[in-house]
């Protein structure tokens, strides 16, 4: 494997994060303390806890998620998109780097990213509410598995786009909804017996399940059934990318 490759995409990436570090980190944290504001003191003024635990805190693995999945796949779209719209994909694709390679760079920068995003996020709950993490190594486990798994998500949509707003179009209309129906602010248990049903459809309650369990011992699903839908979720996103090289669908044209 060509490490060097990877290094030179990776550093390229991270050294542009830290050109604009206001928008790369410091919007997003601050979105995240507003929602910690409007959710944790408005509405948890009256919920008081859900099962045993204070809606505040409840809430934390919640918007950590919101904004890793955000997080990664914009930071992974706009990477592979940028090159494509200059024209400098094809010095990328000419250059003895393989697909793997070249997808080992983008996607680690933008998971990386995600994850600096996601601990900071973490840092500044305990400002706000009282919070103890149960599994922290399970916790670190699932993070770094949805920053891979959404960054490599996100280097697929960015190749499939054809202009800026498609980058915007599914994280908008399909990632964010999906966030706040899948239990985010809430546990399902809490909806009719019908819509609990119809929540197991949507994978980001496996997402955030697992991810709060690591921090409350409280699952919405099984555990195993969290770790099998993120795993096959990479795995599906692993052999898209590669029949996307393969083919050079959206990336020759």
């Amino acid at each position: 494997m060509n490490l060097q490759a990877v290094r030179a995409i990776y550093k390229f990436e991270m050294a542009r994060t830290f050109r604009t570090i206001a928008q790369s980190i410091v919007s997003p944290v601050l979105s995240t303390s507003l929602y910690f504001i409007v959710f944790g003191t408005a509405i948890g003024s009256r919920i008081d806890q859900v099962e045993g635990v204070s809606y505040g805190a409840f809430i934390v693995p919640g918007l950590i998620m919101l904004t890793v999945l955000t997080q990664s796949i914009s930071n992974a779209s706009f990477g592979i998109y940028f090159p494509k719209f200059i024209g400098t994909i094809y010095e990328l694709l000419s250059a003895p780097a393989s697909f793997l390679e070249i997808t080992a760079g983008y996607v680690l920068a933008a998971a990386t990213k995600a994850f600096m995003i996601g601990l900071i996020i973490l840092a500044t709950a305990f400002f706000f509410v009282d919070l103890q993490i149960q599994h922290p190594v399970w916790m670190l486990v699932f993070l770094v598995l949805t920053c891979l798994s959404f960054s490599l998500f996100g280097f697929i949509i960015g190749i499939w786009a054809q202009n800026f707003e498609q980058l915007q179009l599914i994280p908008l209309l399909a990632v964010t909804p999906l966030v706040f129906l899948g239990g985010a602010f809430y546990s399902i248990t809490m909806l009719p017996e019908g819509w609990q049903a119809v929540s197991l459809f949507n994978p980001v309650v496996y997402l955030i399940s697992g991810f709060r369990w690591s921090f409350f011992g409280l699952a919405d699903v099984a555990l195993g059934w969290s770790l099998v839908a993120i795993l096959g979720f990479t795995g599906a996103c692993i052999l898209t990318i590669g029949w996307i090289f393969k083919t050079g669908w959206r990336i020759r044209a």
